[in-house]
Formats: C-alpha cells, structure tokens, sequence
C-alpha cells in the first residue's frame, strides 16, 4: 500500500511517491491540486479493493502515473485519483465539487458511470463470433456517447491498463476476460483517439494473458536476434545520421520498440514468417517541419533500395485517427529489410498522446501551442471530429471520401440502452420504451403496455437516457393503441416502429375488408341459391388468384353485387334474370350520379340523405318520402330511426350499384389553432385528389374546428383522408361526422 507524509506546503520532494504523478505540471497550484485530490482520497480508499483484487489506493496511483505519462492536465489526474469516491462515499458529487470544482466532480462522476459497463462488456466473452463484433462495436459508441467531456475515457482507458499491469504481477481467473474485453472494447479505442503510449501496451498484456503460448514464442523470437538486431539498427542509425549531417537537417534518429501483438498480427493477417517482416527492425526520424519529412525521405531512398510497394504517406492522408508520418520499408546495405517512420516532433506528439497532447494544448494555452497543433483545425474542431471518429468502425478506410462519412455518424442523434440480459440496443435521441419494444421485436412492440427503467415503472411516452437498463411489460395478446401514430403525443420517435404500428393498423383494416366481402360474397350466394359453388373458381372468372383477395376486392367495393352475381351463375354474359324472381334492380342515377339498387322497384328515383350523407360500404336502408323519391340513409342513422319509429312502412331494402361516384361527407376536425394549418389540411385534401365543396371553421382559445364537405369515391378513401389529416402537426382530431 502505497503512503503519502502530509506536508504543509504542497509541494512534494523529487522522492516522495507522488513524484511520478507530477512529471510535467507547473506551477504550485496544479501540482497542490493533486496532493489535495490524493489526501482526500487515501483515507476513503484505505482497507478497500477493486474486483480484481488490487488495493483501490494503489489502482488509483497507477492511473494518475499512466496519466501523468499521457502529460494530462492537472484536473484529468485529479479526477484519475478520486475514481472511486463515488463508489465508498454517498453525496461524493457535490462533496468533489464543494472541494475540488464542478469540473472534476462531473469527470469523477462520468468516469463511475462508465464503470458501470464492466458487467455487460465482460458478457461479450461467450458470444458468436459476428455478434460479439457488432455488440463491441455499439460498446464503444456508447463508451462515448454516455460522457461530454473525452478526457473521462483518457481516465477509463488508464484504469484498465494499470487493472491489467496489477494482474500481470500473478495468477488471476480473470485474466482471460478482461483481456478479451480489453482487446474487443479499449484496444481499438485508444487506437481511435491516438493514445498509441496505451494501445501498445493493452494489446501486449491482453495478448499475454489469451495466447500465452504464442506470446512467449513472439517475444523468443525477438530475445534470440536482439543482439544481430541491435548492431544493425545502430550501424543504420549512424549512417543516417551522417547523411541528414550533410544535408543539413536537424534531425532525431532512434531506433523503434518492436510490439509483440503488432508483430504477431501481421504474421497472423499475412501469412508472413518471422524474418519476412519489414518493421522488426525500424527507425523513426523526427524533424522540426513538413517539408523536412519529404526531404528525408528522399535521402532515405537514396541511400538505401526502397522496397516496391512498402511506402505509405499518412501526412498528406492521414489515417482515420488523425495519425500522421511517412512510412516506408528499404533493403539495408546487407539485404536486410529495414522500416523507415519519418514524422514532425509534433506529429509524433499526436501519435503517442494523441487526443490527451490536445487537452495539454487547450489547458496550457501557451504561445508555441497553435504550431504544436499545426494550425488546421482549431482545438474544438479536433474535438468535435474525435467524437465523431469512435462513431466509426474498427478501421477507418484512408479513402478521399472518409471525411464525409464520419460526418454521418453524428452521436448526437443516439442513445445506447440496455435490455434486462445486459444486450446494448442503439435507438435515436428521444426514443420512448416503445421504439425501444419494437426494436427487440414486433410482437413485443405491439404487446406493450408498459415500461421499467431502472427497476422503476414509466410512462410509455417517456424518453430514454444513455445507459439506462429498460424492461417491456407487455399483455398476452392485443395491438398498438393509434394514439402511438399521433406526433403531438410523441409515443414513436423511430420511423421503423412507425412503420410497424401503421403495418399493423393496415393488416387490421385488411382483416375487416375481408370479413366484410366474405359477408357480402355468402348472402349473394343464398340470393343465388349457389351455396355449393367453390368459391376458389369464382375467385379466378373475377381475375384474382386468391379467394381472400376476392374478399378485399368486395369489401372493398371493388367488385359490384352485380358483377358477383353474373360470376355465381357461372356466365361471363349477363343475361335476363327469371321475371318470377324478387330481384334487385338498377334505379336511375340520381343528381349526384350514384346508382343505388333498390329491392323490388324499377326505376326509382334516388337521392342520399343529408343528414348523414352515406357512402360506399355503409350499410344503406331506403325510405319512400312523399314526392321526392327514396331518401337513402345510413342504416345506423339518427334520423332515419326516428322516421320509422312513427312510418315503419316506408322503409324499403337498398344496396350500392356498381358503378363509381362521388359522395359528399362531411368530415370535422379538431387540432390546436397555427399559422397554415388550414393550408396543411387542404393541401393534404388536395393531394388525395379530394374535392372540398365548403369550409366552416372556428377558433376558440387557442382550439380550432373545422368542418369540411368533401367528395369521396368509397369509405376506405375517406378512411385514408383523415388518417392523413389526423398525422398534420396539431391536429388532435379527424373523424367522419
């Protein structure tokens, strides 16, 4: 366990164990800062550990080192330091503010809430092969999408390589599962961000720990020809050296730390032996500007045959990471293959700091550090590009149009939730627990009735939060409620569970068309007296292929009583019914043009009522008025109910023709009054080629009603017009009057 003397000032001496924790930092407030954060820390942490074992105070120095390592601003080490207040110490949020600031205290708390993801990162262990690789892919998403500020995954990323240092020093049956974790979810986002000084050091420890035999045969390999290596790599840096002497340019040559996972990698990848590959032995030059790069690169290759194929130009397209050199393989003077990393000093900055060397600049904002930068992109602009970057996939294509592609994956319009079984599902910003239904399964969508998040039962419509754990109550059996389709409730924010709802609700209209045919199809046949005929040759005279389509299409008004009728009787020719038979005939076309087939009488004249203004398929009962002809009404119309409850006599059996009209309906709505939305109705009216023959509308306190006399061709017409109306911003109402 590591202890730390209380001084009075602090300022630590070169020997006291926090030293390491202060490389870098100036000034005694920033270095006080982090004495503060860990005295604060120590007594909470002290006779605690971690899951894996370790003791938290010396977990907690170990990521305030890697950090310190990483030259990260003194309120990232800080917040490294007090990771797990929050876990020992209730009302650790605003006691973190009170003493160190909000900003630590909101770092402290993202770094908690990302803790909190181990359980559900460690279950990719036993997936599928695919499966693990989408739902290690969503994971890091949400690694970001759950923090504002980046630095919380810097500190995240810390506190797992200091997790897999602490369990390199023993045995652990943890091993294996944090290493695939590490190599699935941290690895290839520190890659994301840069921090190279991490990622090497990730990928080799969890390597160790799942291939131990294969690690232990890489690192022989490169133990057994150190020496060989070590002379060559010398003798070569000498005599580049000597050439960018003449030259004249200032330059750093070092020879390149070898990666057991890189190396094993491309043996795997490639198919490569051991001594086939370039960069066993490598150089890397650090020159002060872009233009030196070129120019080194140029002696390189002139002082050494450059290998076909082998040269890579990250500066004028960098990789996806932001990452930036010039690489190239050559054959040294003895026929060995030699790789080459040619890199400004602040490019190299960028590779082995990466998006922690930005924070750096932004915290010191000192003079030199717009050149450091390189001047192209400003410091919030890298930023906000970084963010979009982890969107992307494991490896970003170096193509011409990458730029626009990480434009499209905007995080901001995602949310990351979890189901009970600790699977991670990706629905858009302001998604309720019914997008959230519908995106595990359709059933589920259309059986919900409820919703728990977090254990606690919400509204349907409520809107869901990263990381929130979100479980669908549903019922046995039933449907979506139409309520889910109207926006102003805002039960749906995805277009894919709008589209299941509507499916849903068009699939039940079809049921009841069905129905509704298959009523009028059997009561033709008992008129007909061909109860015995296969309904499926009927189907086929009529050109339709399935009997449930012939249903549709009477239900439908699609296929006349008439034309019905002819195809019973097995005739593709009407011809005249028996003269003793009671029989529909047609009656003349009223004023509207419809045609109306009243029972027994020949030649009538006809006209709709009114007062409830009938239309193709309701059901339709005549009544005989006195100089006027049969007024056809509704059959559940008010008035007409009145009439025969005083002249029960009049009343006269009536059926549709079958010929197309247009019927006038009266339609009202009901929505919260605006600037065009009169406008919006009529043009949704128009569009269905829907004629308005009169207007009438009201507004009061703010609600405004409206009633339309429009002309439609049948019910399912009109159905489809105030389905359409119903979806107009503001309308809280369309029904048919």
């Amino acid at each position: 366990m590591i202890t730390l003397v209380k001084t009075q000032a602090a300022e630590p001496h070169d020997d006291s164990p926090l030293a390491p924790a202060l490389i870098g930092l100036e000034g005694d407030d920033e270095r006080a800062l982090i004495v503060r954060a860990y005295e604060y820390a120590a007594p909470i942490y002290t006779g605690k550990t971690l899951g894996t074992g370790a003791a938290t105070l010396d977990h907690a120095y170990g990521i305030v080192t890697a950090l310190a390592a990483l030259r990260a601003d003194p309120e990232t080490r800080a917040a490294g330091l007090l990771f797990a207040v929050p876990e020992y110490l209730d009302g650790a949020e605003t006691q973190i503010a009170e003493r160190f600031g909000a900003p630590i205290a909101n770092l402290v708390m993202g770094v908690w809430k990302l803790d909190r993801l181990r359980v559900v990162t460690r279950s990719l262990t036993g997936a599928d092969k695919s499966s693990k690789g989408a739902q290690a892919e969503t994971l890091r998403k949400m690694l970001l999408a759950m923090v504002e500020d980046i630095r919380v995954v810097l500190i995240r990323l810390a506190s797992r390589t200091q997790t897999l240092r602490y369990l390199a020093r023993g045995e652990s049956d943890l091993r294996p599962a944090i290493a695939r974790d590490t190599l699935d979810i941290y690895a290839p986002l520190a890659n994301r961000l840069g921090v190279w000084q991490l990622k090497w050091e990730l990928e080799d420890l969890s390597f160790r720990f799942i291939e131990p035999d294969k690690y232990k045969q890489v690192a022989r390999m490169l133990d057994e020809r150190r020496a060989e290596r070590e002379t060559f790599i010398h003798e070569s840096i000498e005599t580049l050296k000597r050439e960018l002497q003449a030259a004249g340019i200032n330059a750093e040559v070092s020879g390149r730390p070898k990666h057991i996972y890189s190396i094993y990698n491309k043996m795997h990848t490639k198919g490569l032996d051991f001594d086939e590959l370039y960069d066993v032995r490598g150089l890397r030059v650090l020159v002060d500007t872009q233009r030196d790069c070129y120019t080194v690169l140029g002696l390189v290759h002139n002082l050494w045959q450059p290998i076909p194929g082998e040269f890579d130009d990250y500066i004028s397209r960098p990789k996806g990471n932001n990452y930036r050199s010039l690489h190239t393989a050559v054959f040294g003077a003895d026929g060995r293959a030699l790789e080459v990393q040619i890199r400004t000093h602040e490019m190299h900055k960028h590779a082995e700091l990466g998006v922690a060397a930005h924070w750096r600049y932004k915290e010191r904002g000192t003079p030199g550090a717009g050149k450091e930068a390189s001047g192209r992109d400003s410091f919030d602009d890298r930023i906000a590009w970084l963010r979009q970057m982890l969107a992307w996939r494991d490896e970003i294509v170096d193509s011409a149009d990458w730029v626009e592609q990480t434009k499209r994956a905007a995080l901001s319009d995602t949310i990351y939730v979890f189901t009970p079984q600790g699977r991670v599902v990706d629905l858009p910003q302001g998604a309720t627990p019914v997008d959230f239904a519908y995106s595990l399964h359709t059933d589920v969508g259309h059986r919900c009735r409820g919703a728990k998040v977090d254990g606690v039962m919400v509204p349907l419509d409520y809107k869901l939060q990263n990381g929130q754990r979100v479980e669908v109550v549903t019922a046995k059996t039933g449907g979506p409620s139409r309520d889910w389709l109207n926006p102003q409730l805002n039960y749906l924010q995805s277009n894919r569970a709008r589209n299941k709802v509507r499916q849903w609700f068009n699939a039940e209209e079809l049921a009841r068309t069905i129905a509704s045919g298959r009523t009028i199809v059997e009561r033709e046949m008992h008129r007909e007296g061909a109860l015995k005929t296969r309904l499926d040759q009927v189907a086929q005279s009529l050109g339709f292929t399935k009997t449930d389509d012939l249903f549709a299409a009477v239900g439908r008004d699609e296929i006349g009583p008439r034309a019905l009728q002819i195809a019973l009787r097995g005739r593709t020719e009407e011809t005249p019914p028996p003269e003793d038979a009671l029989i529909a005939k047609k009656s003349k076309a009223d004023a509207t043009g419809s045609a109306i087939l009243i029972v027994g009488v020949d030649r009538l004249m006809t006209q709709l009522a009114r007062c409830c203004k009938p239309v193709p398929p309701d059901a339709i009962v005549g009544f005989v008025t006195r100089g006027r002809g049969i007024s056809v009404h509704r059959a559940d119309c008010k008035s007409l109910a009145h009439l025969l409850t005083v002249q029960p006599e009049r009343s006269i059996e009536a059926d549709w023709g079958d010929k197309p009209a247009m019927f006038p309906v009266d339609i009202a709505v009901q929505a919260n009054d605006r600037q065009g939305l009169l406008r919006d109705i009529s043009e949704v009216l128009s569009r269905e080629r829907i004629n308005v023959t009169a207007v009438k509308t009201l507004s009061r306190q703010n609600v405004a009603t409206m009633e339309f006399t429009v002309e439609v061709s049948d019910l399912p017409h009109l159905r489809r017009a105030l389905s359409l109306i119903h979806e107009v911003s503001g309308v809280m109402s369309a029904r048919r009057r």
